[in-house]
């Protein structure tokens, strides 16, 4: 399992398609009950999850209650969260609308919203690489933040107790107003299945 680990994270993005600080790509994709068009959301703090339920590293953030404590947390807090499923059809993770909305439900995800994008043209377009790869994009359209949600490119959930959660230290940044300062990290998971 170690070397299975040690394989996914090298396959992780080590080079990023989009420049941090640059302005987010906008795109439009089918929400759990219409389309969701990031140009509505200027003026708001977004946070782009890749999604994957059947990524053993998902399923570690999710089984713990990890991801849908900061969806919680930050949505509260007027950050809007899509969760974002690139899997193509056929492939591990590819839900509708009606399997993304019974797994929303299983897995008491807070996100705002389950975006599909079966064609892989928006995680393609961001460099999304593994599930989970996490995109944090500001007030003023730019992208602020991307990489892992945090330092323990494992599926232990013990280990979440004493990881740096980066995307939660980025998005404090972001709502004190402040500059990012580990604004861009190597993502750590399974391949996308575009």
């Amino acid at each position: 399992m170690k070397l299975l680990i040690a394989l996914l994270f090298l396959i992780s993005s080590t080079c990023f398609a989009l420049t941090t600080g640059e302005k987010a790509p906008t795109f439009k994709l089918t929400g759990l009950s219409k389309e969701v068009s990031l140009g509505d959301y200027k003026g708001k703090i977004v946070v782009l999850e890749w999604l994957n339920h059947g990524c053993p590293f998902v399923r570690k953030h999710y089984d713990s209650g990890n991801m849908q404590a900061l969806q919680k947390k930050y949505t509260e807090k007027g950050v809007v969260w899509f969760s974002v499923i690139s899997s193509a059809p056929g492939k591990q993770g590819h839900v509708d609308q009606a399997g993304a909305l019974k797994e929303k439900t299983a897995n008491k995800s807070g996100a705002t919203d389950i975006l599909l994008d079966p064609t892989g043209e928006v995680g393609k377009m961001y460099g999304a690489k593994t599930s989970p790869h996490m995109y944090i994009i500001n007030k003023e359209g730019d992208l602020v933040y991307q990489g892992a949600i945090d330092d323990q490119p494992d599926t232990e959930k013990d280990s979440i107790a004493t990881a740096k959660n980066y995307v939660a230290k980025a998005l404090d940044e972001v709502l004190a107003g402040k500059k990012v300062t580990a604004h861009t990290t190597r993502s750590y998971g399974c391949a996308v299945k575009y």
